[in-house]
């Protein structure tokens, strides 16, 4: 079984406060993984660690099997990160900030290409538009096509559907979809239990920092946790 994603005893501190108190999961290459979590229960830490954007206190932490803490450049060509900051540049088209980060990460820049990208996410037409004048709802989707642009195999998505209508919802679990059955890894957050669900292989719920339940995702529990743990706040 080849692993797109593998922790072990990940941590993570903040001077006195613990984030991350120990996660160990292995996510094999193909699953779409969900996280469900509280705000504060150490979802996006985890996620930024997993993006190489964060160095975990103690533990360790392999993408497509290239230790993360060794090799972050290599393992960085692997995964594609979209959070709540879509680290696209305001002042910048849509197709030139694709443009910038195909230089960054060493793709194919082609016009045909890029605007093929544009045009996946509902941006053609305004693919020479400032993002600046951009809703954040379309600059999301600029960020969904940085995000494909060198063919990640592993794709991290932090809250992804905040800000998008119901057509933008639509396009992204379409392209989700697709880069599963490309045989890509998914995983995201989200606090929507529902589309959380629709698509997903297994569900992960944390609590305080760690996996609190680590399931099929037809198994009743997810409900009954996830009702517990988020919707009345419950502690364990």
């Amino acid at each position: 079984m080849k692993l797109a994603l593998e922790s072990e005893d990940i941590q993570k501190k903040f001077g006195h406060f613990t984030a991350l108190g120990g996660v160990t999961i292995q996510v094999p290459r193909g699953e779409f993984v969900t996280l469900f979590g509280r705000n504060g229960a150490g979802k996006t830490t985890f996620l930024k660690i997993a993006a190489t954007l964060m160095r975990p206190t103690d533990g360790s932490f392999r993408v497509e099997g290239i230790d993360i803490r060794k090799e972050p450049e290599r393992a960085r060509r692997q995964i594609g990160f979209l959070s709540h900051n879509t680290f696209i540049y305001r002042d910048l088209s849509a197709i030139e900030n694709l443009r910038f980060f195909c230089r960054l990460y060493g793709a194919d820049s082609s016009d045909s290409r890029l605007m093929g990208l544009l045009e996946r996410v509902g941006l053609r037409r305004r693919a020479n538009d400032t993002v600046r004048n951009f809703s954040r709802g379309l600059q999301q989707r600029v960020g969904i096509a940085r995000v494909l642009l060198h063919d990640p195999q592993l794709v991290l998505l932090d809250e992804p559907y905040t800000g998008l209508d119901a057509q933008a919802v639509t396009m992204l679990n379409d392209m989700l979809d697709e880069i599963v059955k490309d045989g890509r890894t998914v995983i995201l957050t989200t606090h929507d239990l529902e589309q959380g669900l629709r698509a997903a292989t297994r569900v992960l719920i944390m609590d305080r920092g760690k996996i609190v339940l680590s399931a099929e995702a037809h198994d009743p529990e997810i409900r009954a946790t996830y009702s517990r743990l988020i919707v009345t706040g419950a502690r364990r």
